[in-house]
Parts: structure tokens; sequence; C-alpha cells
């Protein structure tokens, strides 16, 4: 059966997904998404806070200034010490939970080598004696599993991981081996679609801008940021740093029927999430761009939930903000989109800027 592509760029979303990318060490990411800018950016430099910078220069001098963001970075873990035995012990980067990811091999960043090790719990056939695991059981403590409660098995001693550079601070990954790309009927799923997918889109945008000739109104940077999951670090940089008041963020979206929203919809349209109210003109229009394209675009007012731009706009570093996002099926799990998500989302962003 043939492999249909819908105009996603397949193999370089799973490029994307395989880079790993944990807040404040982004730099595989932040290189291919430089390596595919540069044919078409007019400016692309990498400033103080890691983010990656593209200038698409506006017809008009005098047009409002657009800056569209989209993060770098994946959620991810953290060593917090080495055990005696070469075990690891976790902080979370990012909101999520060990469910989230799975018991199962993680990258170990090492600052001299990368290695692999194994997220563990413990033997599930155990008594109250192993009370990490037994505090797990639904017919037992009925706890929701925890970071303290998993650990990383490594195969090695202190010595060892401490010649690889591995130590407190290490940033620790989902493995490559389970970032496989996979193709569910319509739909697409893999770890880190958040935000693969939606800076596949800007790549995408800066292409197309290229091609078609067709410049948007006002100067957009196209932003890369860096550090989103752990309060919008690199966003916060970028809004000081660069022009223009106005700030938008694409993002996964969740798709649950508490927002109205589903999967299989159009772009989802922020009016409010955790941090800010987006501005109402801009929703409208970003709703009104999306339904004359015929992409049923979902409004929604969200709640747990955080981006680049409701940051800088609740920092006061924004003074107008929006929210574009793909209708994404669990949102910082095994997240799943529309194979024509990416495309729709590139679209309106397209014509949101032509007309900025």
């Amino acid at each position: 059966m043939p492999v249909l592509d819908d105009g996603y760029e397949r193999e370089l979303l799973q490029e994307l997904l395989f880079a790993y990318g944990p807040c404040g060490q982004e730099d595989a990411v932040r290189d291919v998404c430089r390596r595919e800018l540069e044919p078409y950016a007019d400016e692309l430099w990498t400033d103080a806070a890691g983010n990656l910078v593209a200038l698409i220069s506006g017809a008009q001098r005098s047009a409002p200034v657009t800056r569209v963001l989209a993060h770098l970075d994946e959620l991810s873990m953290l060593v917090k010490r080495v055990e005696p035995d070469g075990t690891l012990r976790l902080t979370p980067l990012g909101t999520m939970y060990p469910a989230n990811f799975g018991l199962g091999p993680v990258a170990v960043l090492g600052d001299n080598e990368t290695i692999c090790g194994v997220l563990a719990l413990g033997s599930e056939h155990t008594t109250q004696e192993t009370g990490h695991v037994w505090r797990t059981k639904p017919d037992q403590g009925d706890k929701a599993l925890d970071w303290p409660d998993v650990y990383v098995f490594t195969g090695q001693q202190p010595d060892s991981l401490d010649k690889s550079g591995i130590g407190p601070g290490t940033r620790v990954c989902i493995d490559r081996s389970k970032r496989e790309l996979v193709e569910v009927g319509d739909y697409l799923g893999c770890y880190f679609m958040d935000d693969r997918a939606a800076v596949l889109s800007l790549l995408l945008l800066a292409r197309r801008v290229h091609e078609s000739g067709r410049r948007p109104a006002g100067d957009v940077y196209l932003v890369f940021t860096t550090n989103e999951e752990v309060g919008g670090v690199g966003a916060a940089h970028a809004c000081r740093t660069l022009p223009g008041d106005l700030t938008i963020a694409v993002e996964v979206g969740p798709t649950e029927a508490e927002y109205g929203t589903t999967v299989t919809g159009g772009p989802i349209v922020g009016y409010s999430d955790a941090q800010c109210v987006y501005d109402k003109d801009i929703a409208d229009r970003l709703c009104a761009v999306a339904d004359h394209l015929g992409l049923a675009a979902q409004p929604a007012v969200l709640g747990a939930f955080e981006s680049d731009a409701s940051h800088t706009k609740a920092a006061g570093l924004s003074p107008k903000a929006g929210l574009l996002c793909l209708p994404t099926l669990s949102t910082h799990g095994y997240e799943v989109i529309s194979r024509t998500a990416v495309t729709a989302v590139l679209d309106v962003l397209a014509e949101f800027v032509a007309g900025s």
C-alpha cells in the first residue's frame, strides 16, 4: 500500500521527531530548522536565548510586524541524582508523568556520550515490602505513578557514568526507537508532535512565501523558541528584543468534549487559556481566515493550557497575542493529528500574514 503524503512532508516531520530537543538543549532540532530555512529567510540568526529567528521581509515598511512562534523543545527529564548502583533518579522538565511516556528505553544525553537506559518501576510480582510498586497497584494503594516511583536503569557504575559526562542536570529523553511516526488511516501518531508538527508548519510557511513570491504585508519573524515547556523562557527574550506588538503561537491543541474540539475538525483558535485572554480581534480574524479557506475553525476557551504567546502577554512583553493550534489527540502523551493538520495550519498562517 503506497504511503500517502497530503503535503505534510513526512520525511522532514520524521527527522524533526527523531531529533532530541530537551529544554535548554535544543541544538539538534535547531540545526534541522536552520538548514531548511537558509534558502528562504531574508535574515537568519540564533539569539542569546538560543531561539532561531528567521525574518521574512514584508512588502510595506509601514505595515505591522508579526511574530509567529513554535517551540523547539520537547517534554523531557532531568537527572536529579546518580545512585550508588548507577541508577538515575529523575525530575520532569515540563508537565507530564511517567505514564505519559510509559516504561522503556530512554536516551541519556551525557556531555561526552549519549547512552541508552531503561525507565523502570520495578517488578509487578511484589508485595507491600516493595512499597513504591505496591502503592501504584489499583487493588492496593491506587496512587498514580509519579517520578519518585521510577528510575533509569543504566547497567553502569557511577564512575563509568561520570566518564560519559552524566550527572545531576543531564537531560534524559524518550529514546529514538520510540519516536517512529505511525500512520493510522487518515491520522499520524508519535510522541512530540508538540511542537514538531507546528515547527514543520512554520518551515513550510517560509518556503511557500519564497516560492510564491507573495510577500507578507509587514515583516514577519518566524521564531523557533527554546524552553517553552518550562515557562516560555525563549519566547520572553524574543518578544523583549524583536520588533512588533503581535505574537502568535502555533501549537498542538487539546481535542476534548469540554472544549468542543475534535481531532477531525479544522484548526483550533484559542480565545483564552490558563495564562491569558487572547485578543478577540486576532482570534476572530484567524477563525475568519480558516473558515474562508473551508477549514472550519474550532474556537476554544482552554483551561490547563499555556503557550509562548500567552506567557509573553501575561508578562507584559507582547501587547497582542493569538493562538493557532493543530487539533491533537492525547496532548503531552502519544499524540495523534490528522494527516492534513500541518497543511491546514500552514494555509491559515499564509493567508493571515499576507494581510497583516
